[in-house]
C-alpha cells in the first residue's frame, strides 16, 4: 500500500515504515504528524484518485529529527562588469517515519462491526401510492409534442 501526499508545496510517494525528508516542519522530535491531503492511495492494484484530496485517508508519522541539508553555493556572474558574488546555502529539513496509512474504508467497516454488534436491524416500510395525473400523463406521451403541452396546462388548470 501506498499513497501520494502534498506537503511543504511539494509532492511525496510514501509507503508505511518509509523515511522521508521533509521542508522544515514546526514539530518536536519524537511527536505523531499527519498529513491529511493525499492525493491518490493505491491498496493491492485498487487506486483511489482525489479530486483534489481523497475523503477520509490520512497518512501518519513520527518526526524523527530536525536538521541541514549539503551546503550548495550559488554564484552570480556578470560578464565583462567584475561583478561576482558568491553565496552557500543549507537547506533545513525534518526527518519523518510513516508510521501508517488510514482509509475510510478500513474506519468505516470498523464503525459497522460495532454498529451491529450493539444495535438490531430495524425493519423499513414504505408505501407507494398513485395517482390520477401521473396516469393522465402517461397517455399524453404518445401524442405529438404540441399536444402534449396544451393537455398538461389543461391538466395543471383543472388541478388548481
Amino acid at each position: 500500500m501506498y499513497a501520494v501526499i502534498e506537503a511543504c508545496g511539494k509532492q511525496y510517494k510514501v509507503e508505511e515504515k518509509d523515511v522521508v525528508f521533509f521542508e522544515k516542519l514546526d514539530t518536536e522530535e519524537g511527536k505523531k504528524v499527519t498529513f491529511d491531503k493525499v492525493i491518490l492511495v493505491s491498496d493491492d492494484g485498487k487506486v483511489q484518485v482525489g479530486n483534489p484530496y481523497v475523503k477520509g485517508v490520512k497518512v501518519e508519522g513520527k518526526v524523527v529529527a530536525h536538521g541541514k541539508g549539503k551546503k550548495i553555493i550559488v554564484f552570480k556572474m556578470k560578464a565583462k562588469k567584475n561583478e561576482r558574488k558568491k553565496q552557500g546555502h543549507r537547506q533545513p529539513y525534518t526527518k519523518v517515519e510513516i508510521t501508517s496509512i488510514k482509509t475510510a474504508t478500513a474506519k468505516a467497516t470498523a464503525a459497522k462491526e460495532e454498529t451491529a454488534e450493539t444495535k438490531p436491524a430495524a425493519k423499513k416500510t414504505t408505501t407507494t401510492k398513485k395517482s390520477t395525473t401521473g396516469a393522465a400523463k402517461k397517455t399524453t406521451t404518445t401524442k405529438s409534442t404540441t399536444a402534449k403541452k396544451t393537455t398538461t396546462k389543461k391538466e395543471e388548470k383543472v388541478e388548481a
